[in-house]
């Protein structure tokens, strides 16, 4: 591959979602609305967890890492794509481009591994719940921790890496509202190949990987449900696992539809729309869906908004 410093690219320019400047207004709005919501709620569910003792449990611990890794990937994108609404030419440094695409693929794989440790905290929680404590303790806890997260950057390094040691000698513009490896490789003047395999390979031998450790942990937890005599263990068995299940579906659904197509299915107008499902409102539905569906983080969540009132 030919080294970064071949590249005659100092900056790109961004197409952004749309020209349509009465749709762009809109779109503004909308996208900042999500954007709040998304950034109140996360933050509110880290709070709670953080201030509420009886949420100090493994479950609610990886819960406030999976809202942090909301936060941060969407706050990669969203700010930089708001602010473009206001510019006619949308510009990004190449530094700024490979920057952003960084750290968005750090939190972006972080969330992957999140989900799958969470599936495993499950499983144990339900399979084993009389060594539960003992399993997963603090140490454990911290261990699988800095494991998700060395993970994701490790996954980050290799993604930048094989996408910005193409050299890129113009055209400049990028049609997307962000820094995406698809339409980067799509610029570079060598062979993208070698590049786009391991990227490929990653991803599906990562994904996969997560994947089966949520599917086992799920299929145990699934036999394990069905030994339950009475209905309402059942139903409390299930319930913890479901908002989990809801939010590993939209996750990987994405991902594996973002980046494991073939390429004569690639779409400019079907990515920026999966895109924005993927930046934005998963990050927004993550702690929509924990709320509605766990009722002792609804109870915490009141029970903190109850304190600050008296406390005003």
């Amino acid at each position: 591959m030919t080294p970064l410093n071949k590249s005659s690219v100092r900056e790109f320019v961004l197409t952004g979602i749309t020209n349509d400047l009465h749709l762009q207004h809109i779109l503004f709005l909308l996208f900042l609305l999500i954007y709040l919501i998304s950034l109140i709620s996360n933050t509110s569910i880290m709070v709670t967890i953080l201030i509420i003792n009886d949420l100090h449990s493994p479950m609610y611990y990886f819960l406030s890492n999976l809202s942090f890794s909301d936060l941060c990937y969407s706050t990669v994108i969203s700010p930089k794509m708001l602010f473009d609404f206001f510019l006619e030419k949308k510009l990004i440094s190449f530094i700024g481009c490979v920057l952003q695409l960084y750290f968005f693929a750090v939190f972006a794989t972080t969330e992957g591994y999140i989900l799958s440790t969470m599936a495993y905290d499950r499983y144990v929680a339900i399979c084993h719940p009389l060594l539960y404590v003992l399993i997963m303790n603090r140490r454990k806890c911290v261990i699988l921790t800095l494991i998700v997260y060395i993970g994701g950057l490790c996954t980050a390094s290799i993604h930048t890496s094989c996408t910005f040691i193409l050299p890129f000698c113009g055209p400049n513009v990028i049609n997307h509202f962000y820094c995406d490896i698809p339409p980067l490789m799509e610029l570079s003047c060598a062979d993208t190949f070698m590049s786009k395999t391991i990227i490929f390979g990653v991803v599906l031998c990562l994904g996969l990987f997560s994947v089966i450790v949520v599917l086992a942990s799920y299929i145990y937890i699934f036999f394990t449900i069905l030994t339950i005599h009475s209905s309402e263990g059942r139903h409390k068995a299930f319930s913890t696992c479901s908002s989990h299940l809801l939010c590993v579906a939209l996750f990987y659904g994405t991902v594996f539809f973002m980046y494991l197509r073939p390429a004569s299915k690639y779409s400019v107008t079907q990515d920026k729309i999966v895109s924005v499902f993927y930046t934005m409102i998963i990050p927004m539905m993550n702690p929509i869906i924990y709320c509605l569906r766990n009722k002792e983080v609804k109870e915490a969540i009141k029970s903190c908004i109850r304190s600050l009132l008296v406390h005003k």
